[in-house]
């Protein structure tokens, strides 16, 4: 919420706050700021009263009644920081969100973080301090794959409905077994290669994201997996999702399609050593080469991202996959071969 209003002081209170060290930024109301230029005081001198130290009108009228504060403060000794010292920046470190906000006189809700929400931020942020992303994208035509799911769906019984998201699973699944160096974690002092494809889908919550894992998708049809898929994503969204259900997996999907996001580039899941971010399917003008020449056409296009943990993808395995992946989706009839 916005600081308190202030409060002309009975009597000249006594700082509560150490006064900050010489060369750092102060906390100070602006009407604080303007009467202390007024009066030759310097800030840095001055304790400050109010919300998390900081200088307020009543500070600066106690320090003109005592007539302190004319001189600036020696700087305290202090231990050379991280920064300054060559060493890496502890994770979170930056500025004080709640300071800045003091400091400029901005009104703001304070929510608590729910644990969900502070394991996602660790673990986002462990992410990518640890892990050497790099991204390799590619532009995937759908015609073939929605023709064949409104034939699918025709044919499934009735409740049963494809979505192209199923199918971005098993194609994934089906890619990773044609490239299995991708389906592998880094274990610190080796790779470790799976045998079973077991696709984490990204699940939006009110409480965050999560990624409920269908296991073994090599091996299911696409009935199975939709029903599978329906069923994690609604208990997700509940909060009735089991420990073991959303624990393990070796590769990410994250679908912001449906968003209308064009294409975007997300942050891999540890310890998978991939993530596939898909974006929406739309009519893209592509270029034809056929016996007369280049023709132009219209055709649905979708444009995927793969990012990649380059200790365990190298960049050419990582282009292999995403071809093995548009060839299943371009030519879907071989992922139910």
């Amino acid at each position: 919420a916005a600081a308190a209003p202030e409060k002309a002081p009975v009597a000249p209170a006594a700082p509560v706050a150490t006064p900050a060290a010489s060369g750092d930024r102060v906390l100070a109301s602006p009407l604080a700021r303007r009467l202390a230029s007024q009066n030759g005081l310097y800030l840095s001198a001055i304790g400050g009263s109010g919300p998390n130290g900081r200088v307020v009108k009543r500070d600066i009228e106690a320090a003109i009644a005592s007539g302190g504060a004319k001189t600036a403060p020696r700087a305290a000794a202090s231990a050379p920081s991280s920064a300054a010292a060559g060493q890496p920046m502890p994770a979170g470190a930056g500025p004080d969100p709640r300071k800045i906000a003091a400091q400029l006189d901005m009104a703001y809700e304070e929510i608590p973080a729910n644990n969900m929400r502070k394991t996602i931020a660790r673990r986002l942020v462990e992410a990518k301090q640890t892990v050497p992303h790099f991204y390799l994208t590619v532009d995937i035509e759908l015609d073939a794959l929605l023709a064949l799911r409104g034939q699918i769906n025709k044919a499934v019984p009735e409740g049963v409905k494809i979505s192209v998201n199923d199918m971005i699973i098993l194609a994934s699944a089906k890619a990773l077994m044609d490239e299995p160096d991708t389906n592998a974690s880094w274990a610190g002092d080796a790779v470790l290669k799976y045998a079973s494809a077991d696709v984490a889908v990204a699940v939006a919550t009110e409480n965050g994201l999560i990624t409920p894992v269908i296991r073994d998708v090599q091996t299911k049809g696409l009935p199975e997996i939709s029903a599978e898929m329906v069923d994690l994503a609604t208990r997700a969204r509940e909060g009735r999702l089991k420990p073991h259900e959303y624990q393990g997996g070796t590769f990410t999907i994250s679908n912001l399609g449906m968003f209308g996001i064009r294409e975007f580039a997300a942050v891999i899941n540890p310890p998978h050593g991939a993530i596939l971010a898909v974006g929406k399917g739309e009519k893209r003008p592509v270029v034809r080469t056929t016996d007369k020449g280049d023709e132009l056409a219209i055709a649905t296009v979708m444009s995927v991202t793969l990012s990649c943990d380059h200790r365990v993808v190298d960049g050419a395995v990582g282009a292999r996959w995403l071809n093995a992946f548009q060839q299943r989706l371009e030519n879907p009839l071989s992922m139910l071969l």
